[in-house]
């Protein structure tokens, strides 16, 4: 499997600011700076967003674990698995770097089928729904539906727009960005 990897974010602030690696405190008060603003997409979350992110992360973490995986980080860094021109929508000035996939171990990445909250919380019984993938299970994925960004473009068939990847370690990604 090659793909590439990608990372969107507002180019003033630069990529890979990950608010769970802060204080449930200091996520809150960036959060209610966003949301305070109001030009991002991210100014729309729900006041709880980060307790409820923190707690999708967990179930994440813990579910990888039982596949095997050996996340380093508590938290995860999120990157797409190929382009998703939307997210660029998602800022004033968007910005994004790419990674090859091949680059990481694969005991340290996690895949789900859409972002994790629509995957973690939407209720429509979809088989791909409440689930953590490996490297190789995702490819079955894939195999079977497709990527999102090709049959969900404009997002008016359900809430998955892209493969969501978990990167939880540094190594790679501090090697070029950190």
């Amino acid at each position: 499997m090659n793909y590439t990897l990608y990372h969107y974010f507002e180019k003033d602030i630069g990529p890979l600011r990950n608010l769970s690696s802060l204080s449930i405190d200091e996520a809150l008060d960036v959060s209610r700076q966003i949301k305070q603003d109001g030009k991002l997409f991210a100014s729309q979350r729900p006041d709880d967003y980060m307790l409820i992110r923190r707690d999708l992360e967990k179930i994440a973490r813990e579910q990888f674990m039982a596949k095997g995986g050996k996340p380093k980080n508590f938290f995860p860094h999120y990157m797409t698995l190929g382009s998703c021109d939307w997210l660029k929508t998602w800022y004033m000035n968007p910005s994004w770097i790419t990674i090859n996939l091949d680059e990481f171990d694969e005991n340290t990445i996690s895949f789900t089928y859409g972002d994790l909250f629509p995957t973690m919380r939407y209720q429509d019984n979809k088989p791909y729904r409440r689930q953590v993938y490996s490297k190789q299970e995702i490819v079955k994925v894939i195999d079977e539906f497709k990527m999102p960004q090709e049959w969900n473009r404009n997002g008016d068939k359900g809430p998955e727009r892209y493969i969501e990847v978990q990167i939880w370690d540094d190594e790679v990604i501090q090697r070029y960005f950190l």
